[in-house]
């Protein structure tokens, strides 16, 4: 009988150990959830918005996250339909033909840009600064300089100053990592005659915009016909329609 007892005594317990397992388990599983899912909201929530320390640095947002307010067509008032916002991002849309370059509506000097930017696969885009809007220049790069972004699948990446980071035909970068399909940082220095351009956090090109050196490297560029370009220490900002999808966030600016 006692033997009995003992056995259903220890049945019990194990039933209990069980049990309690189980619920520690399900707790556990809960609170993993729910941890998952505040540090996805919380990273969602910082895309396209300054810290306490950004804002006291001077940083200015040019990308609200959630409209195109602040940018328009280059030579025009309004933006094109093939510019949307979708996931906290402007990307630009191929199926649609309504595109061209956008620009900043307002004009910097002596800045620094920065801007998060992905592209698809094998595609081309670009970052074109010191942009003069005027309807005699019909395009963003018949004055504006460019920082490359590009998939290294894009047959334009293969050539020399084309890759992504190089400032386009006048200077190539060191190459550190850009891939397709990845969030990539870059970040333009503009002050006073000297520009540097970073990838990933790592200053790619280092160069004078106000000297005859600088003349000489677009003497010897595709721009040299273009007597307006590079000729701009300060100007708007662009983003490039190159006709491939392209996506850019935390789009922001402070003068320097």
């Amino acid at each position: 009988m006692h033997l009995a007892i003992s056995k259903l005594e220890i049945e019990i317990k194990k039933r209990k150990s069980i049990n309690n397992n189980a619920q520690f388990y399900t707790k556990m599983k809960k609170t993993t959830i729910l941890f998952l899912f505040v540090l996805s909201s919380s990273t969602v929530y910082a895309q396209n918005k300054l810290t306490k320390a950004e804002k006291k640095q001077g940083w200015k947002l040019l990308f609200d996250g959630k409209t195109t307010n602040g940018w328009h067509t280059y030579n025009k008032t309004s933006i094109g339909e093939a510019w949307k916002v979708k996931d906290g991002a402007i990307m630009f849309d191929t199926t649609s033909k309504d595109g061209g370059d956008i620009v900043t509506d307002k004009s910097y000097d002596n800045y620094e840009f920065s801007v998060d930017w992905k592209i698809s696969k094998n595609g081309n885009s670009g970052l074109i600064f010191n942009v003069k809007e005027d309807p005699s220049l019909k395009e963003t790069y018949f004055s504006g300089p460019e920082f490359q972004v590009v998939d290294a699948g894009h047959p334009d990446a293969k050539i020399f100053k084309h890759a992504a980071g190089d400032l386009y035909d006048l200077i190539p970068s060191a190459k550190p990592v850009a891939k397709y399909g990845e969030w990539n940082t870059a970040r333009i220095v503009n002050n006073k005659g000297l520009l540097e351009l970073f990838l990933n956090g790592t200053k790619v090109v280092e160069t004078r915009i106000d000297n005859q050196a600088w003349k000489d490297l677009i003497a010897g560029s595709k721009f040299k016909k273009m007597p307006e370009f590079g000729k701009y220490l300060g100007g708007k900002i662009a983003l490039q329609d190159h006709g491939n999808a392209v996506w850019f966030r935390n789009i922001k600016v402070r003068k320097l």
